[in-house]
């Protein structure tokens, strides 16, 4: 865990509670005072002056309450205080003034009478790291909004702040990194943006491919080689290593290379010279070095795969990309970037990616991570016959998985009552009513339910029948 979350969550949080019952506040009080440093109010506007004279982390405040009740309440807060998170608690609010509340900006709703304590304990502690989370990435947007170009990296999550943050500390320097992450989480994006920002962004990134190389050939592309080396060798060649000279050489797949391989390589590291094939001099080379692997260096260490010494002398800097499914947060900003990119490419209209889509986006694996997502939107876009993109757009795999993730028997059992119940309402609203086109007659006939029923639930789940309709 970050030093700096571990440190804010060890804090005693100052919570201000908000009802109009007294009873109800001492109850809570009482819950919750072991925890947090509770301080209480019996009306909106008492605690609107509290709120004006001491800072507190988090508000939880009832929704009916006489004079200025809960909503009137939560527009104040989030205009005056929009740093601080919201949690509604009632037990006689409607439906509408729940949806209300999240749409203001509560970020979340908890129903009473509340019986579970631990999980209201636990809400309010995961709405504090959340707010926690918000802050530390506007602080290291604030670092990285001087002199740093960020090129073509997508996404606000903290994760990638965080390795933003990283790469505007190294990248002026000539150390040499590793970069390590699955297949397609965007590694040679990361070497172009350190690349982008060093002192040698005046020349071109070189970039090999070693994984897709065989050794002999390698050797040749990277060393250079003479006239007469082998069979084929017509001409003196220069190799990348010379043709990177002064500027960043990348080795991609660099756990493929062969034993051999890596004790030249590294020879050309330690003494910054490499020998040209069939050659018989030393070239002195400038080069900074980047390498990324798909693996886990270490574990080929262990293996007897990759040269230990090798690793250590790559892995001055190690930057660790996580998957996508690490990082859901920045899933819609990369649909969003892919979706308008497509659309100019394939000469469409704007298209705006539909609520129903987008949450079956953060929930899918994303197994081939950024790549598999920048694939999907591309065929979205091609699919895409309306002015948004639904869940029919996206390739039948993703559709299915989504599916195949809402129903498993697995998941139920995994599941209490009341979640697995939600679950399933959620998903077979949003494919009756893509099915349906978003016509909420056509909708509640094919369902059997009345047509107020179905907009109560389809507004319980903020769904936007907006986003099935042509």
């Amino acid at each position: 865990m970050d030093y700096r979350l571990e440190e804010f969550l060890q804090q005693r949080h100052k919570i201000l509670l908000v009802d109009d019952e007294k009873n109800t506040l001492e109850i809570f009080k009482r819950q919750l005072e072991d925890d947090f440093a509770v301080t209480t109010a019996i009306s909106a506007q008492e605690a609107l002056d509290k709120l004006a004279n001491e800072p507190f982390h988090l508000v939880l405040t009832d929704l009916v309450m006489p004079n200025m009740n809960g909503i009137e309440l939560l527009k104040i807060i989030k205009r005056q205080y929009p740093h601080i998170p919201v949690l509604v608690i009632s037990g006689n609010a409607t439906i509408e003034m729940a949806v209300d509340a999240i749409k203001i900006g509560a970020e979340d709703f908890i129903e009473k009478p509340v019986e579970d304590l631990e999980l209201l304990k636990l809400t309010i502690r995961k709405n504090l790291k959340l707010k926690w989370q918000t802050e530390e990435i506007e602080r290291l947007q604030n670092i990285l909004s001087t002199e740093f170009d960020r090129g073509d990296i997508v996404g606000n999550s903290l994760i990638l702040q965080k390795l933003l943050s990283k790469v505007k500390k190294i990248a002026s320097l000539d150390t040499t990194v590793l970069i390590t992450g699955e297949t397609g989480v965007g590694k040679e994006m990361f070497a172009k943006l350190i690349h982008k920002n060093s002192k040698r962004k005046n020349k071109e990134l070189v970039t090999v491919n070693c994984g897709s190389l065989p050794e002999q050939l390698l050797e040749s592309m990277l060393f250079g080689h003479q006239k007469g080396a082998f069979t084929d060798a017509i001409r003196d060649k220069v190799g990348y290593f010379e043709e990177a000279n002064g500027s960043t050489l990348f080795l991609d797949e660099i756990t493929e290379t062969s034993a051999s391989f890596q004790i030249k390589l590294l020879r050309a590291l330690e003494e910054s010279t490499i020998r040209r094939v069939g050659g018989d001099e030393d070239i002195k080379i400038d080069v900074r070095i980047i390498a990324a692997s798909n693996k886990d260096v270490k574990t080929e260490v262990k293996k007897g795969n990759f040269r230990e010494d090798l690793f250590y002398r790559l892995n001055v800097i190690d930057i660790h990309i996580p998957p996508l499914r690490q990082r859901p947060e920045d899933i819609a900003a990369l649909a969003n970037y892919f979706i308008n990119f497509f659309s100019k490419k394939y000469e469409k209209p704007y298209l705006k990616l539909a609520k129903t889509t987008l949450e079956i986006l953060k929930t899918y694996p994303w197994k081939g991570n950024v790549r598999e997502l920048k694939n999907a939107m591309e065929h979205a876009v091609a699919m895409a016959s309306h002015n948004k993109i639904l869940v029919s757009d996206l390739p039948d795999h993703i559709f299915q998985e989504n599916f195949k993730q809402n129903s498993s028997i697995m998941k139920i059992f995994d599941s209490s009552f009341p979640e697995a119940k939600s679950n399933f309402e959620k998903t077979y609203l949003a494919f009756l009513l893509e099915k349906c086109e978003g016509n909420i007659t056509k909708a509640a006939e094919k369902s059997g339910i009345k047509r107020q029923n179905l907009y109560d639930k389809i507004n319980k789940y903020k769904i936007d029948i907006e986003d099935f309709r042509n």
